[in-house]
């Protein structure tokens, strides 16, 4: 019973929405153009972090926590933003990155 409330938490972050607004429909555009540019910024930040992630377990043969974190923030605030970019839902998320969890975390 407790696995089956864990997955369906999981099923929750792309939800069917049968109303949609117009309005928003258009709010949408300069929204996702600014959403774009921050996923861009984090994006490129990301992608030097990852190179600098490989040089440390390279180096040290271990990964470093804050690095992983941040990537992981990134892939984490991309996959946030995905249902309001493609039209899933009319919840807009925030301009930055706030800690999103996108699993459930196992014992």
């Amino acid at each position: 019973m407790e696995e089956e409330k864990q997955m369906s938490e999981l099923e929750q972050l792309f939800v069917y929405e049968h109303d949609a607004g117009r309005l928003e429909l258009f709010i949408r555009i300069v929204y996702s153009v600014v959403i774009a540019l921050v996923l861009m910024v984090y994006g490129v930040i990301a992608g030097i972090c990852l190179l600098i992630q490989w040089f440390v377990i390279l180096i040290l043969g271990r990964r470093n926590e804050r690095l992983s974190n941040f990537i992981k923030g990134y892939l984490e605030y991309t996959v946030n933003v995905m249902g309001y970019i493609y039209d899933m839902t009319d919840d807009r998320p925030g301009i930055f990155p706030a800690p999103t969890e996108i699993y459930v975390k196992r014992l």
